[in-house]
């Protein structure tokens, strides 16, 4: 019999089977490790993320008994999960942002994510945004960052933080806004013409 490629199970059917085989789990960290670091990385810091990323993933083994394995796709419980731990580094967070705003614009990025992220995002922009970003209440933040950096739908942060999805969209809205503002109404993504 041919054994089915981790990575072609479903997340639900790994965490079910990690119940009788803990080491099913380590597929999960494979998939989703890279995906929260990166996360974490730009919210609090690569000096912090590798551990809230280890951090996460015990939390998550510790909890699988309780997981829905009517959601076949993890990725929003692990992020609801990593979004509670940055929470309680919301200082080291705040002075991520303000250590932004007193950077120089052309720093050297270290990573090949940072160096991505780098060449999309209009870099002159990046004091006004550390500041709105800074000036957001942290639950505006974390709906608008869990869909902009964590690539979430709305249904997936709604489920993340365990919020209805209307109060997602509202979030989004009202965090858009406020950085759109701080940014001079401005979109950095498109060019003027």
């Amino acid at each position: 019999m041919t054994a089915i490629p981790t990575d072609r199970i479903r997340d639900s059917d790994l965490i079910g089977e990690s119940r009788t085989d803990p080491e099913a789990f380590a597929a999960l960290f494979d998939r989703y490790s890279g995906m929260l670091y990166r996360y974490v990385s730009r919210r609090l810091g690569p000096e912090v993320a590798e551990d809230l990323v280890g951090e996460t993933f015990l939390v998550a083994f510790a909890r699988r008994d309780r997981y829905d394995g009517a959601y076949p796709d993890a990725r929003p419980w692990l992020f609801g999960i990593v979004t509670k731990l940055v929470a309680r580094h919301r200082r080291t967070e705040s002075a991520r942002y303000r250590a932004l705003l007193r950077s120089p614009a052309d720093d050297v990025v270290d990573s090949p994510a940072d160096r991505v992220a780098a060449g999309v995002t209009a870099r002159s922009t990046r004091p006004a945004l550390a500041r709105a970003l800074a000036g957001l209440a942290s639950r505006d933040r974390d709906v608008l960052l869990l869909i902009a950096w964590g690539d979430l739908s709305y249904e997936e942060v709604a489920r993340a933080l365990d919020i209805p999805v209307g109060t997602v969209r509202s979030r989004l809205n009202r965090a858009r806004k406020k950085v759109r503002a701080a940014l001079g109404d401005t979109n950095p993504m498109h060019e003027e013409e």
